[in-house]
């Protein structure tokens, strides 16, 4: 059984990429280096729903606690004129989310624990009825996946600054030119992770690729489940509820990818 695999040894979880500095410390004569992980900023842009959003509006209130913590991100660039890699970017992140939403209410977990993030490298024909329209298209879900546009500073500088991708103004081409299929995952704290490969390189996830977006819905599960450092073990008491996560989450993305697979032949 797959809940019965499940172990510190045998999960890998995504790890974070880009270091801002190493604070060094001493404690009881040893030598103490501590990462300092880089964070995207906060923003303000516009939604396909017309409401100027930012990441502060992201947040998971405790009902029980009071507690607020962050959303799992899940994001990446496109343009509505683009007529080549967008619409097919925009059918597999749809598949998975429409995968992540078959696990709601597993256990005390609901699956407005991700959003997803398609900032607009072309904002100036981008419009919120371009978006809209886009959005309608391919039935996009607003509760938990944004299409923003708005300033362009603003979104290159994220895109270029914070998340190291390549975005290239489409400067009125509506096809060819060349950008990034690259979907990024951020952690609950703006963190960009990404998995290892065996010699510790980190490996990036396409929108246009079946087995990283199948890799990509386990790490964002893995990152919901993450504890804090200080947590006794990482799977206590949550072996039942990553299986039963894992599986539907999992489960769900195959099915959808084997039903387009049927339509094309």
């Amino acid at each position: 059984m797959l809940i019965k695999q499940l172990s510190n040894d045998a999960v890998q979880i995504p790890q974070p990429v880009f270091k801002d500095s190493v604070i060094t410390t001493t404690l009881n004569g040893k030598i103490i280096n501590e990462d300092i992980w880089h964070k995207i900023p906060d923003f303000k842009l516009v939604n396909q729903l017309g409401q100027t959003v930012s990441l502060k509006d992201l947040k998971i209130i405790n009902q029980e606690t009071g507690d607020t913590s962050g959303k799992i991100l899940v994001a990446n660039f496109f343009f509505t004129h683009c007529a080549t890699i967008c619409p097919k970017m925009t059918v597999n992140i749809k598949k998975l989310q429409d995968a992540i939403k078959k696990s709601e209410k597993i256990g005390d977990r609901t699956a407005d624990f991700v959003q997803f993030l398609s900032f607009s490298v072309d904002p100036d024909r981008d419009s919120v009825a371009a978006l809209k329209k886009w959005a309608d298209r391919f039935k996009i879900n607003p509760n938990n996946w944004w299409l923003l546009t708005g300033d362009k500073k603003t979104i290159y500088d994220l895109s270029l600054n914070h998340l190291k991708l390549l975005a290239q103004d489409p400067g009125g081409v509506d096809t060819g030119f060349f950008h990034t299929d690259i979907i990024v995952l951020i952690d609950k704290n703006g963190v960009v992770r990404m998995p290892r490969d065996e010699f510790g390189n980190p490996q990036t996830y396409s929108a246009l690729e079946e087995n990283d977006l199948t890799k990509l819905s386990e790490d964002i599960v893995l990152l919901l489940l993450e504890k804090d450092k200080k947590a006794k073990s990482f799977f206590d008491g949550k072996l039942e509820l990553i299986g039963v996560v894992y599986l539907l989450t999992i489960l769900g993305l195959g099915i959808l990818f084997t039903v387009l697979k049927k339509r094309k032949k």
